[in-house]
């Protein structure tokens, strides 16, 4: 047993030895103290126990500050001017992914709203990457709290926060360098990535969702940065997706600004989104004809990501893809059901507003001085706890409550939390209706609300109870009113989800409660019946881009309350938009072509975007159908597609 315990102790001396080199104090240390027992064998555990406390390999932690500059290797495509379009090699993509790539056209990124968009934490390793790392430290502790970088392309900054805070809320806005925790482990900094916008995964039409993590590994060799990079997505990749990059350090390395103010490079109708149409890109043959690349290997796929791939391709052809009218790509990112949680998450947004999230649709609360103004109440059932979260919040009555459409989930808290409220009347209200005027909020909605809620047009088959209908309505485009400091927009985009929704425009605040013409985690629900259109939709949505304002590189500025889901920027709603576009084209190029809705419904025109906004199949058939009888109703007959 001692002869085995001694020849254990010389392989860690021989690694002390090595590591003296990166903490030589630790590493001599470890040696001396070794050297002081080696002649009595019976305290060789005793000085086992001690080497590996002080052994330098378990605590040595390089510094990763300083100026770092790229070396371009096997990632030069991707660092250049990007790789050839449709080839996907060794990508471990899925049929969502790969659809979406086909549609893509380079033309988007003329757009003014995606002109200034950064590479993402995970790409910006691949970009114009010059690098600035610095520390920041706790000046009373000493401790290191974070990380920050600057990287060159679009001026992108980054925080790496290393005080081992927890990450924030599923319902937290994302940003394109998301949120970062990092931990050393021996001479190696994990850091683990969240909340991150959808971006490249590579510069010719792949993407990876919102839904991804990133784990990234850094480690630090002299002069020589080596950062491995794993991508997890549920959405688009069915494995994950590693590569790595290398930088130099360079302390005479000098970093220029990189303004970006979007302008428009091409004239277009309002709302265009360029893309193609399935089968009608007419680049996807290029990996085959310049390279030789077979088919298979260009469509990707995680099998084609390993060496032994080759060997399957010997007798594969050369031949560009033909156009698909299907596939078979499960729907299966999202749960079946949605959130049902008895307990609410309260978030601050910006300026007077906080969200209350998982009682159904989104609740809005606007507090201050005047009192409390909500925007929609949930689901009857979570009435109690959100008037809970309500006096947590202020000490203040609520006064209004406004009703962005009458569906069950955003008026079912109505006649509960306005009986619980206080209106300011007087005069003749007061002497017509009596002192009972006074003791609820006020409840405001367009007047298609007030009527479908007082019919058995209520979205359930039978009339809401007198108590819960809106006290107020409005009948133009739009009503103002001044609450707690700041003027309060009520705007009504007609024939979009209902023909009775309210968008609501928070000015001082900078925040937008979009009701259910945007949502974050599922498909608009277009409602025929009711008078929804997919053209109203889309409207509404590029509505909501004239009054969102980011403040720099397409993120942050307004920020937008969804019917449902997390809070977004103006860069989640163009994605949003971008996909009701590209899905109302393909649905109405095959209209007009004279496929019949099941045959259309069958073709999977939103294959690409299922794994994001549906739960399951019949999701998204729903969507579909809405779309295509809304343009079979006449909606958009003349509209043309901007596929291109």
């Amino acid at each position: 047993m001692l002869r085995l315990l001694a020849g254990m102790l010389i392989h860690v001396l021989k690694r002390t030895k090595n590591a003296r080199h990166c903490c030589p104090i630790g590493g001599e240390l470890a040696r001396l103290q070794m050297m002081s027992y080696w002649k009595n064998k019976r305290q060789i555990v005793i000085a086992m126990a001690l080497l590996v406390v002080t052994a330098a390999p378990a605590f040595c932690q390089f510094d990763l500050s300083g100026e770092w500059n790229p070396r371009q290797h096997h990632d030069v495509v991707n660092r250049g001017i990007g790789p050839t379009l449709g080839d996907y090699t060794g990508l471990p993509i899925n049929d969502a992914a790969r659809m979406r790539g086909d549609s893509w056209s380079a033309s988007l990124m003329t757009l003014p709203e995606r002109q200034c968009i950064p590479y993402s934490a995970d790409y910006a390793w691949l970009g114009p990457a010059a690098l600035r790392i610095w520390k920041d430290v706790d000046p009373e502790t000493q401790q290191l709290t974070a990380y920050r970088m600057h990287t060159y392309w679009q001026s992108a900054e980054r925080t790496i926060w290393m005080d081992n805070r927890p990450h924030p809320s599923d319902f937290s806005p994302h940003s394109w360098q998301g949120f970062s925790t990092g931990k050393w482990e021996g001479d190696m900094l994990t850091v683990t990535t969240t909340h991150l916008k959808t971006a490249w995964v590579q510069r010719n039409g792949i993407f990876r969702s919102d839904r991804a993590t990133l784990t990234e590994h850094m480690v630090r060799h002299g002069d020589y940065l080596t950062v491995m990079i794993i991508v997890n997505d549920p959405a688009y990749l069915t494995e994950p997706f590693v590569r790595s990059a290398d930088f130099v350090y360079d302390p005479r390395q000098t970093i220029a600004p990189y303004p970006c103010d979007p302008v428009t490079e091409i004239v277009r109708p309002k709302g265009s989104v360029p893309h193609y149409l399935p089968g009608t890109n007419p680049f996807l043959n290029e990996p085959m004809q310049y390279f030789g690349v077979p088919l298979p290997a260009a469509r990707g796929g995680a099998e084609t990501m390993y060496p032994d791939y080759q060997l399957t391709m010997k007798n594969a052809k050369t031949e560009a893809p033909a156009p698909r009218p299907g596939a078979t790509a499960s729907v299966n990112a999202l749960p079946e059901t949605r959130s049902s949680a008895a307990n609410l998450q309260v978030l601050p947004v910006q300026g007077n507003l906080y969200l209350v999230a998982g009682a159904g649709a989104n609740v809005a609360l606007q507090v201050g001085n005047d009192g409390v103004l909500m925007v929609d109440d949930g689901l009857a059932p979570y009435a109690d706890q959100i008037f809970a979260e309500i006096t947590r919040l202020s000490r203040k009555p609520l006064r209004y409550i406004v009703n962005t459409s009458a569906d069950a989930d955003h008026t079912g808290g109505n006649a509960a939390l306005a009986k619980r409220g206080y209106s300011l009347v007087g005069g003749n209200m007061v002497v017509n209706v009596g002192e009972n005027a006074k003791s609820s909020a006020a409840i405001l909605a367009h007047e298609n609300v007030s009527a479908r809620m007082g019919s058995a047009d209520a979205g359930n088959g039978t009339p809401v109870p007198f108590g819960a209908l809106p006290t107020d309505s409005y009948f133009p485009s739009q009503k103002d009113i001044y609450v707690n400091g700041e003027a309060v927009q009520l705007i009504h985009p007609p024939a979009a989800h209902t023909d009775g929704d309210t968008v609501v425009f928070f000015r001082r605040s900078d925040v937008v409660v979009a009701g259910d013409i945007f949502s974050a985690d599922r498909y608009p629900e277009i409602d025929l019946a009711r008078g929804g259109s997919v053209q109203g939709i889309l409207d509404g949505l590029n509505f909501l881009l004239d009054l969102t304002v980011p403040v720099v590189r397409q993120e942050g500025g307004t920020l937008v309350i969804p019917g449902h889901g997390r809070i977004c920027d103006e860069a989640d709603v163009v994605e949003y938009r971008d996909m009701v576009t590209i899905v109302r084209d393909r649905v109405l190029d095959m209209a007009r072509k004279g496929m019949t809705m099941e045959q259309v419904k069958a073709s999977r025109p939103t294959l690409d975007y299922d794994p994001l906004y549906a739960p399951n199949q019949a999701a998204a058939d729903r969507f579909v159908e809405a779309v295509y009888r809304s343009l079979d109703h006449g909606v958009n007959r003349g509209v043309q597609s901007a596929a291109k």
